[in-house]
């Protein structure tokens, strides 16, 4: 068969990890990329169970938080990428949690920390989580809204954890927001007045990563160790539509052919 669009695309999604609601994560996504009949999607846990399928792989698409990756997978990974593919990263994929109790402290005064345990990881992704306030509503401004990415998004409200990032050269950001304050609970705890990315490109040779920080979810028995029944159900920016417009372009911009693209199937908010 010589027409292209009728080409079968493979993707490797990895979901998984701690303290989310991955079940409903993966549906969600499954969802999204089952609109495209071409696509043939494996899914996996981790990174280091994903690594052999990625030589097969056209895009790689994960949602996960606090899953590390061997040092030959970092490689594998940043190789990915490299080489001329892309990656469309959700929300904790940059994530390294651990908990601390302060001296004198007990179970509840535990302290997440963010060590930097991964640093090939992050600087392929760009980034790394390090705090986020308490979940509340926040602004996320449209950055560059001209970008065929954006088109028709205008700034928005969403209640999501709001992430306060480490990042890595230079990125070209799509979406951020603005935060001064306490992120409670955290080791690095106090921030001073800055603009974070929400979404952004790092290019990295042929390819890039495509990252979006906003989509927390987690149900009733998340939190496993912490709280048996956990009383809230929390669904965060996977209630907007304008959510869903991000995360059907990203997908249109991880399958095509060049670096920049439009998404061309997406162009319209739902």
């Amino acid at each position: 068969m010589n027409d292209p669009s009728k080409k079968r695309i493979d993707a490797v999604f990895v979901v998984g990890g701690a303290w989310h609601d991955f079940d409903f994560a993966r549906l969600e996504i499954l969802k999204l990329l089952a609109e495209d009949e071409r696509i043939r999607a494996r899914v996996f846990e981790d990174y280091d169970s994903a690594r052999v399928a990625l030589e097969d792989a056209d895009f790689l698409i994960t949602y996960t938080c606090n899953v590390l990756a061997s040092v030959e997978t970092q490689e594998a990974l940043r190789a990915f990428v490299v080489g001329g593919k892309r990656w469309y990263a959700l929300h904790g994929t940059n994530s390294v949690l651990r908990f601390l109790s302060p001296e004198g402290g007990d179970y509840g005064d535990l302290l997440v920390d963010a060590p930097r345990w991964a640093p090939l990881l992050m600087e392929t992704l760009g980034s790394q989580f390090v705090a986020h306030p308490p979940i509340a509503p926040y602004r996320v401004n449209v950055v560059q809204p001209e970008h065929p990415m954006l088109e028709g998004v205008t700034p928005f409200d969403t209640s999501d954890e709001l992430y306060l990032l480490e990042t890595y050269g230079e990125l070209d950001v799509l979406l951020d927001c603005e935060f001064e304050g306490e992120a409670t609970g955290f080791v690095e705890k106090d921030w001073q007045k800055a603009r974070h990315p929400v979404m952004y490109f790092k290019p990295h040779g042929e390819g890039a990563v495509l990252y979006l920080t906003l989509g927390h979810c987690r149900g009733h028995y998340d939190m496993p160790g912490v709280a048996d029944y956990y009383p809230e159900i929390e669904r965060c920016a996977w209630e907007l539509p304008v959510f869903y417009t991000l995360l059907r372009r990203g997908i249109d911009w991880a399958k095509a052919p060049t670096l920049m693209e439009a998404p061309p199937d997406s162009n319209t908010v739902v």
